[in-house]
């Protein structure tokens, strides 16, 4: 097993609180910040505030302006970022790598404690805090959460409205700017704010790098926040929302309630009642000052069951609660252990930016005395008043992939089978029948993804690989000889819920560009195999794991393919698809292809989009304003690399936004010109030591590259590529990707197609 992180706890002179995170597996280093103040602190008169605030630390500082600021500083160095507002706190946070760390943490302290908020800024994120509201708005999902709210007391903030919207936001006024002032000087000072540094430098090094840069925040102390009214008004602690859903509410619980709604939430998910409801997810919604919110969906099962009698989904889910306290009482020393057991694992193997997420938002670290004893009256409050119920519950096992002991390390495998046509009924079958295991083997520090693209399926393991080879082992059986249970569920509409009209075309761009013509599906499995082909592929595992995943290797279904692997290409020209319904809102995706899968080709295409990031979301987000969902990046399909440009819209129409695109590719080369190249190289080439990446990113970079016919030479010979590409050599890159020769594919969901048609 990988040392356990070793942590430190300080305050410094000016308040802040911080917490030091030592862990020396890991590669990168992550800083969470959190602030106890969110939308729920704001007076009711400007609804929006918190989070409108929230956009303004992100517009940069006098030190760090444009191409220095936090996000374009993140971007550049191949980190992640983002922030948060809850209803009674506000996140900030970030990863990079450990050379250039500090310069991040320096960054974010100057634009908490130096933001700028000058009112041309400020009317400008407006809009696009409108334009968020307005997607908001739309999204089923949001509408839902709504709904479900609906019987809670129309007294509590939970109630009211918190998105923010340019009416809600009256900038200009006197009264709004006094207010966004006191809500910045009461709240974003240090004694409000609790600041997690995770890496793998020592603590006193750690201690360093919070002491220098924290102490430019403002002191001062933790202030109260205001008590909220209760959640509901009356005595009914379990809330029907619909057939499918319950509420869970609870009032005035003691400390620990966070640990005690954790372990209630990991004991009801995956539980299930034959014939009635195939599965749970539950989930905390709400939590502060001693009130509580669990929502409880239920996953209806397809399978009569035994005898023929038919149970709403409502009345199962209202004798579960009934069910789970006898369970527990039953089954509590296991269960209590087992939970305990997986948090362990659990922090054995976050990254970087899940331990300073752990620890600045101080989440359960499993179930102590103080969580056992809020667990008992937590129960109390939420059983229901009904007669004893014939449905049988039955609750998750203990994992038993928790208790196989570790050898320190961490890895991958991937196994791809070619099919002869793309067969979405029998691949959402399966993916169904693997969820649980997916979720045991997350549990014991295993990621299991199994996905479709294409004529392609892909089975990928990542994480500690002691469990690797006995989990392969279940997924293999499962792929061979599903149960009756799955085999019920084809065919199945799918219950996931609706996406944004960006994301539906991010999931259908692997289909579009590897041209997944659609054919007759089989439904019969022992069939179908037969008439596949698979290659595995394995990054970073120990040996004696090799060997024994070498033998259930045996047992993969179809046949082994000897042949050699060549990523495919898309004609060179511009290419466009409708691949998502037209919808309110205009979405645009751009994937533009290198020309070949050479490693010249590669290095400049990654370059190009290491350089046009920055720019190309200034442009398009905070000049033009188009919407909220900008982006641009690195992609790979199937080891074809390609630069991704997303754009989706409420104003701007499809072939618009294609213009806008297009137009800033135009602009690419006077980007080139004017960027210190040296800096950009280097800053690329760190990106991609992969001695100094995470496992999971490593073996993914491993895998494309295998995927594109490259061997183990591959990253030393990129490196080599990108340290000697010169300006000319990058220009005449960019002017290759201005006329398509690799290939344009646009992705819309707009009738019209972008371009004219000779």
């Amino acid at each position: 097993m990988p040392a356990s992180p070793t942590t430190e706890h300080l305050t410094l002179a000016n308040g802040l609180n911080v917490v030091l995170c030592h862990s020396p597996r890991l590669k990168r280093c992550a800083a969470s910040l959190r602030v106890a103040a969110g939308s729920h602190d704001v007076s009711a008169a400007w609804p929006g505030l918190a989070h409108f605030l929230e956009h303004l630390f992100f517009l940069g500082t006098e030190r760090f302006a444009g191409d220095e600021k936090l996000m374009a500083f993140v971007q550049r160095h191949g980190g992640q970022i983002n922030a948060s507002t809850r209803e009674r706190t506000t996140d900030f946070f970030f990863e990079l790598p450990l050379a250039v760390f500090a310069q991040g943490l320096e960054r974010l302290c100057d634009m908490l404690a130096h933001p700028r908020m000058t009112l041309a800024d400020q009317l400008r994120e407006r809009e696009v805090l409108h334009a968020e509201f307005i997607a908001w708005s739309r999204d089923a999902t949001a509408r839902q959460h709504m709904q479900m709210l609906e019987s809670i007391s129309a007294r509590h903030p939970l109630r009211a409205f918190h998105a923010g919207n340019r009416y809600s936001l009256p900038v200009p006024r006197r009264a709004f700017q006094q207010a966004l002032q006191d809500f910045y000087q009461r709240f974003y000072q240090a004694g409000q704010m609790t600041l997690c540094l995770a890496g793998p430098q020592s603590l006193e090094e750690l201690k360093g790098l919070a002491t220098n840069y924290g102490a430019g925040l403002a002191s001062g102390v933790k202030v109260a926040q205001e008590q909220p009214p209760k959640l509901v008004d009356d005595e009914n602690r379990i809330r029907v929302s619909s057939d499918q859903q319950l509420l869970l509410v609870c009032e005035d619980l003691p400390e620990g309630a966070d640990e005690a709604a954790a372990f209630l939430c990991h004991c009801l998910n995956g539980s299930r009642a034959e014939g009635v409801v195939e599965a749970l997810k539950a989930e905390v919604v709400y939590q502060f000052a001693g009130q509580l919110l669990i929502k409880v969906d239920a996953i209806a099962s397809k399978l009569t069951p035994t005898g023929g009698r038919v149970t709403s989904v409502g009345v199962s889910l209202l004798a579960m609660a009934s069910a789970l306290t006898q369970n527990l009482k039953t089954h509590w020393p296991s269960l209590h252990n087992d939970y305990n057991r997986l948090q362990q694992r659990h922090l054995d193997v976050s990254s970087p930016l899940e331990l300073a997420h752990y620890h600045a938002r101080n989440l359960p670290k499993g179930l102590s005395e103080q969580g056992c004893t809020a667990l008992i009256a937590m129960l109390e409050q939420i059983q229901p008043d009904t007669q004893p119920s014939e449905i049988h519950w039955q609750f998750p096992k203990p994992n038993p992939f928790l208790t196989v002991p570790s050898n320190g390390h961490e890895g991958a495998i991937f196994l791809r089978w070619s099919l002869p046509c793309p067969q979405p009924t029998l691949w959402q079958m399966f993916d169904q029948s693997l969820k649980p295991l997916a979720r045991d083997a997350k549990q014991a520090g295993v990621n299991l993804e199994f996905n479709a693209y294409g004529h392609f399926w892909q089975l990928k393991l990542t994480g500690l690989d002691a469990p690797i080879s006995e989990i392969l082992k279940h997924a293999l059986q499962q792929l061979n000889a599903p149960d009756d249970a799955a085999l019920a569920r084809r065919g199945q509409s799918s219950d996931e819920p609706a996406l944004i009209p960006i994301r539906q075309l991010l999931k259908a761009l692997p289909d579009c560009y590897l041209n997944a013509a659609p054919a007759d599906e089989t439904g019969d499995v022992q069939a179908f195999w037969p008439t596949t082909q698979w290659i595995s592929f394995m990054s970073g595992l120990a040996q004696e794991t090799i060997t024994a995943l070498n033998t259930v290797l045996l047992n993969t279904p179809g046949q082994r393919d000897e042949q050699s692997l060549q990523a495919p290409a898309l004609a060179s020209g511009k290419h466009w698809q409708a691949a998502a319904p037209h919808a309110s809102e205009s979405a645009v995706l751009l994937f533009c292809t290198t020309p070949s899968s050479s490693i010249a080709d590669e290095a400049a295409w990654r370059l190009l989009a290491h350089l046009a990031q920055g720019p190309f979301y200034q442009r398009l987000r905070v000049e033009l304003q188009l919407g909220y969902a900008v982006f641009s990046g690195l992609r790979q399909i199937a080891g074809r690399t390609g630069i991704l440009f997303g754009v989706q819209s409420p104003n701007a129409s499809g072939p618009q936004l294609v213009e806008h695109i297009e137009q800033f590719l135009n602009d690419l080369p006077d980007w080139i010109n004017d960027v210190d190249l040296n800096v950009q190289t280097e800053a690329l080439r760190a990106q991609l030591d992969i001695n100094a990446m995470e496992a999971p990113q490593a073996a993914e970079l491993r895998w494309q590259a295998h995927l594109a016919g490259h061997d183990e030479r591959f990253m030393s010979a990129l490196d080599e590529t990108l340290r000697n590409l010169d300006r000319h050599t990058l220009l005449q890159a960019a002017d290759s990707l201005q006329r398509a020769t690799g290939g344009w594919l646009c992705l819309t969901n707009s009738p019209q197609t972008p371009w004219r048609v000779a």
